[in-house]
This record gives C-alpha cells, structure tokens and sequence, in this order.
C-alpha cells in the first residue's frame, strides 16, 4: 500500500495564509509593511521566472516586494554597493540575492555583505552560527534557511512536534544550504541525526535505519525504494531535470518515487512537495526579520 502524499503546495498555501495575517497586524502596528528586496544579476530566464514568483507572492501575502534586475555586466563592487543602500534603508527589511551569480563575481563576499538581520536566505554566518548553537527548540526570531525550515515544517504538520522527538533521522546530503542545516534544526526538534552522504560506507543499510529520510545530494533517483524503512516518512528535496523515454525533459527527485512510495508512511513528490514551501518560507523570513528590526 502507498504511502500518503505530502502536499507541499497545501502546506506552503497554510504557511502563506499565516504570514498574510501576521503581515497585516504588523502594518496595522509600525505603519509599515514587511518589505523584502529581491535582487538578480544577468538574464537566466529560469532565475527570472522565479524569482518575478517571489516578488509576487511577496505582494499576494500583504509584504512590500521588490525585484531589483541587474544586468549581467554587473561588477562585484556594484553588487556591493545596491546590497549596502538596501542595508540601510528602514523600508527593507528582507534582501535576498538570487544564486547562481555570474562566475566573475565574488559570491562569498556579496552574500556575507548583507545585513544578518536583514538576511532572509538564513546564510550569513552569524545566522548560521545561531542556528548551531541553539540549545533547546528553535528559537521564533531566528533567521533559518528556507528550504531546510520548509521541510522541517511539512515534518511536524504530517508527525506532530511530539512525533519527531526521538525519531531517528538520516539526512543524505552534507550541503550548507540544505544538508548541515537540516541537521540542525532536526537536533532542535529532539531527533536523533546522521548526515550521510554519497561516500558513506554501506548508505542503503544506513537509510534503512530512519525513521525520518531527507534526500538532499542533488542526484536523479539516488535513493532506491528498498532503502526506505517500512513507514517511514520521506522528504524529498532533490529536484533534477532528466531525458525521458520520449525525449522530453522532466523534473524528478533524489528519490526513485514510485517504488519508494509503496514502503514509506509518507513522502513529499517532486514537483509539488519541498519546492513551494521554499518561498513561503522566504516570506516568513521577512515577516521575522521586520519584527526583529521594530524591536518585537
């Protein structure tokens, strides 16, 4: 018998429902709407579409977004210099820099230029020191990666915050936007973790032991269906584009879903599990980062 689907576009609609009404008691408050700045440099049409979806979900949920388009000609010191004006500018609360940027730009040095508190991707490393050092539970007024946090919340909607104390979790994947921090908010929700990785001696013995499965390592189909425990639950963050039989591409996950699907309790799909709860959770990153910055 299959396992039962999480829906991630349900979840993210939730999530998103909840920052629209916590968004307008905050207007209603300081005068002012959450506002997140999103900036892409060069002509990637993938990274445009998504990134025009997150200003515009941004809007849908009552927060002030903006997309700053750059072009690809953009130098690191010009980067440097929008990144500082939106440092300091009190309308903008959330600054997202859309990845990848052009080879020739220092990456590193743009991302650890904005403002931590105005850090709503949770990469700074003062965010990501706190994440780590968090000693008991996760704190609300934290900074966390989105893709980690969406899954941890798709977790304790399908388990219950009680369901996942104790539960063994393996995440593979050793990543510092998805895998490490994943491990650290499964810690703060009383799991106990393993990261693996695709060097892990004996990895299908080792999958086998979760009670709770992340697929993070950024391989089609990596995690065969007999690696998942009987009820275990699944989450699937991978997301590949692969020929099929017909020529055309498709989007599938690090899991091979179908045979998956029959041994696990419950398991995200790709598309339509992980990825929607990525921008939601991008709003909510806004939406604490402005509490934070009005003091409460």
């Amino acid at each position: 018998m299959a396992g039962a689907i999480i829906d991630g576009k349900a979840s993210a609609a939730r999530l998103r429902e909840r920052v629209g009404a916590e968004a307008k008691a905050f207007e209603a408050a300081h005068g002012v709407r959450p506002g997140l700045k999103v900036i892409i440099v060069g002509d990637n049409p993938a990274s445009r579409a998504y990134v025009r979806t997150k200003a515009r979900m941004a809007e849908e949920a009552g927060l002030a977004g903006e997309l700053i388009e750059l072009p690809d000609t953009t130098t690191t010191e010009e980067l440097l210099g929008h990144v500082e004006r939106l440092n300091a500018d009190p309308l903008t609360h959330g600054i997202l820099v859309q990845l990848p940027l052009p080879k020739r730009i220092d990456e590193a040095l743009v991302l650890d230029a904005v403002h931590p508190d105005k850090d709503v991707d949770g990469f700074h490393p003062l965010n990501v020191g706190r994440l780590f050092s968090a000693q008991k539970g996760l704190p609300e007024d934290l900074l966390v990666p989105c893709t980690p946090y969406g899954c941890l919340y798709m977790l304790k909607e399908t388990l219950g915050a009680d369901g996942l104390k104790g539960a063994n979790a393996v995440i593979v994947g050793r990543s510092n936007i998805v895998g490490k921090p994943m491990a650290a908010l499964l810690l703060s929700a009383d799991c106990t973790v393993t990261v693996a990785h695709s060097r892990t001696k004996d990895l299908p013995s080792v999958c086998r032991g979760a009670d709770i499965l992340v697929a993070a390592v950024g391989r089609p189909r990596m995690v065969q269906g007999d690696w998942v425990k009987e009820g275990a639950v699944v989450i699937d963050v991978g997301i590949n584009r692969v020929e099929g039989a017909d020529g055309k591409g498709r989007i599938v996950g690090d899991v091979d879903f179908g045979p998956a699907a029959e041994r696990a309790g419950a398991i995200t799909p790709v598309p339509g599990g992980v990825g929607p709860m990525t921008v939601a959770c991008l709003l909510r990153n806004t939406l604490v980062a402005a509490r934070n910055l009005a003091g409460g």
